[in-house]
């Protein structure tokens, strides 16, 4: 298993609620795949360095876990149909 980290930005008019269920969804996938999240972090709202799809501020949130493969793929592909989402980066963790 690799290291990874993962960056996704959820619309700023989500409750927090709905932040935190949607951050357990996602650490889900990667547990029921056979991952680790080693840390999470749900760093807050932000302003956004330019508007994306009409949307000024983002509510950001960094995840560290070691997965397979097979668990990058589907997380990126649940990440890109969730409405709550806008934008997604995982990385390999180098460090």
């Amino acid at each position: 298993m690799r290291k990874y980290e993962v960056m996704y930005i959820l619309r700023s008019d989500v409750e927090q609620e709905a932040v935190q269920a949607i951050v357990e969804k996602f650490n889900g996938i990667i547990t029921n795949g056979g991952g680790e999240v080693s840390k999470t972090d749900i760093i807050g709202k932000r302003r956004l360095a330019y508007e994306i799809n009409k949307q000024r501020d983002g509510i950001y949130v960094l995840v560290h876990f070691s997965a397979p493969a097979e668990v990058i793929v589907e997380l990126d592909r649940v990440m890109k149909i969730a409405d709550e989402v806008f934008r997604t980066l995982i990385v390999k963790d180098v460090a």
